[in-house]
Order: C-alpha cells, then sequence, then structure tokens
C-alpha cells in the first residue's frame, strides 16, 4: 500500500466554463493497485488522510478524508479522525469508493453550496508522510 497525494482542479462547467485552477482540492489517499481508494489502508492511516481545499479569494480550508455509512467525505470541522459522523462541514464525494483515482479521470464532490461540482484528475504521485503538506 502507499499513499497517494493527488491534485484535482474544477473542470469545465456552467460556472467553469474552461475549468479553473483556482479551484481545487489536493489530498491523500492510500490507492490499490488499480487505483480504488483503500479502505483497509486508510484505517490505518487516516491521520495522513488530509484534504487541502483552494476556492478562489475563500480562505482555504485543511481537513480530514472521513468514512461515514454516507460515504467518503471530507471533514473539515474534525482535526482528529475520530468522529466518523455526518456533521456540517463535510463534502461528500460521489461514489468515491468505485472511482479509478488516476490522471485523467474525473470526481465529484457536493460543495458546500449544496451543488455537484466535477473535479478533473491532473496529478497523482506516491506520498511521503509529512512532507508537503
Amino acid at each position: 500500500m502507499t499513499l497517494h497525494r493527488v491534485h484535482m482542479q474544477a473542470a469545465r462547467s456552467d460556472a467553469f466554463p474552461n475549468g479553473s485552477k483556482a479551484h481545487s482540492y489536493d489530498f491523500v489517499v492510500p490507492l490499490t493497485d488499480d487505483h480504488k481508494l483503500d479502505p483497509t489502508a486508510w484505517e490505518k492511516h487516516q491521520q495522513d488522510c488530509w484534504v487541502h481545499r483552494v476556492w478562489g479569494d475563500e480562505p482555504d480550508q485543511r481537513g480530514l478524508l472521513l468514512h461515514s455509512p454516507n460515504g467518503w467525505e471530507v471533514d473539515f470541522q474534525s482535526t482528529a479522525p475520530t468522529d466518523t459522523s455526518t456533521t456540517p462541514g463535510t463534502d461528500p464525494f460521489f461514489k468515491l469508493a468505485d472511482h479509478v483515482i488516476a490522471e485523467g479521470e474525473y470526481l465529484s464532490i457536493l460543495e458546500q453550496d449544496d451543488e455537484m461540482q466535477t473535479f478533473l484528475i491532473v496529478s497523482v504521485h506516491p506520498y511521503l508522510s509529512g512532507g508537503g503538506k
């Protein structure tokens, strides 16, 4: 199992006709050999699975990737991976467990304004814990 740092930016949409580098997420996840999220490895490394959200002129947000009964979420309220309940401040990923996480693929997140936003994965690289947050 290897942790990977993923960078994705807003894909083309009505809100972003050309996509947007200024609206992005960076996150660290454990991936299987077929580039899918590894929930077993996440359980062992959840404290390393951080998320960084950049949204235009808004303040950056940092949080954790959590697994709840609702699926995979970004929790910007918690600083420790202990509460897996759905709370305000979570951004549910759309079927993250089913997606291949690789350059050129797309992921969707239900954003804080309750709008589903699609993101283009622009890079996936091995990540060494403790570096480059």
